[in-house]
């Protein structure tokens, strides 16, 4: 059982019986920029309004999951009202995080100590799993890729768009920068997590930000960023255009392409034919959703493939690249030449 050394960190915030919140434990430590905004995103200093139960989003290059607790009279913590635990790692998968975050939460209820939470988070890091007698047990190696499928909704996601679903995987593949709204933050968290695996040829989650507040220190981060796929619960979105090049508006079921990214993300024959492809994936009742995410893999890769046969330059350190020259020897249509054109840059296959 391989250790999880993704674990960066763990910590306690507490909301006692006067509304007061507090870090009150770390291990090993966090700094004051990650206590901000985990601040911000747990929703503990909100008067009437209860925390999401489970939230996970993104600090610099690091993940944050946080987990919060109502605390019951049974419990020992007499003068806590509310919890939440919050673990940083390294890796973007929630469903593991979830669990983990879980199983201590129920041994704080409980027990009320901190060193309780230690030696179950040092045994995870060490083995990769703890246990408990009767707040559950937790195993890394449950969580690893190929069960994480089970966790997306690709094939929803295509019925919910049906032909347009082309343009997010459009917008994918060309490294564009997508928003994704939706009013529920649980349904948003739901959603997102399905986008990256529309390119399993690529590391999408090293873009990915679940969950953006419209502040200056995300948004500053974020900008940062040429590419993302980007998560917002606020509907003051859709107006910053300078934010996206496409919007994906869930509970309306739309996309709006921005004006500045229209040329970019002109549909041609074979977006067509990948539409009508991703379509027929999801009315076959027979395809699991592994299966689907399979086949839009492999339809990716006979594109690239395709791409990659008009590699003929060679540059001084061995590798093939595409000129304009090829391009242009190829007479093709306007658009289609300026899909592929775009392909070869977001593949690191242009040469000027």
């Amino acid at each position: 059982m391989a250790p999880l050394t993704d674990l960066l960190s763990c910590s306690v915030i507490e909301k006692d019986c006067n509304g007061d919140v507090l870090w009150t434990w770390s291990y090993p430590a966090v700094t004051e920029s990650q206590k901000t905004v985990v601040t911000r995103k747990c929703n503990l200093k909100l008067e009437h309004t209860s925390p999401h139960v489970f939230v996970c989003a993104r600090h610099g290059h690091d993940w944050f999951y946080i987990h919060c607790s109502e605390v019951f009279d049974s419990d020992k913590l007499p003068k806590v009202k509310q919890f939440a635990l919050v673990l940083f790692a390294k890796d973007f998968n929630p469903q593991k995080y979830e669990v983990l975050s879980r199983v201590l939460s129920k041994m704080y209820c409980k027990t009320g100590k901190p060193t309780e939470i230690l030696q179950l988070y040092l045994s995870v890091f060490t083995k990769g799993s703890c246990s408990t007698q009767e707040n559950g047990t937790f195993v890394s190696d449950d969580f690893n890729t190929h069960r994480f499928a089970a966790s997306t909704n690709v094939k929803e996601l295509i019925k919910t768009f049906e032909l347009e679903t082309i343009l997010i995987y459009t917008a994918l593949l060309l490294k564009k920068k997508i928003v994704v709204y939706h009013h529920s933050l649980e349904q948003l968290l739901k959603w997102i997590r399905t986008f990256p695996t529309l390119m399993k040829h690529r590391k999408v989650t090293d873009n990915l930000f679940p969950w953006i507040d419209l502040v200056n220190d995300e948004l500053t981060e974020l900008k940062k960023y040429s590419y993302y796929v980007a998560g917002c619960s606020n509907s003051s979105i859709s107006s910053r255009i300078d934010l996206y090049d496409l919007l994906v508006n869930i509970p309306a079921r739309e996309i709006t392409v921005a004006p500045h990214a229209k040329e970019s993300l002109t549909m041609t024959k074979t977006h067509k034919e990948i539409a009508l492809f991703m379509v027929q994936l999801c009315e076959n009742q027979n395809y699991t959703e592994a299966q689907v995410i399979s086949e839009i893999s492999d339809k990716t890769q006979d594109l690239l493939n395709q791409l990659t046969s008009l590699a003929t330059v060679q540059t001084p350190d061995g590798k093939r690249m595409i000129s304009i020259e090829i391009f242009k020897e190829k007479n093709l249509a306007p658009a289609v030449e300026s899909f592929l054109i775009n392909l070869a840059i977001a593949e690191n296959l242009f040469v000027l």
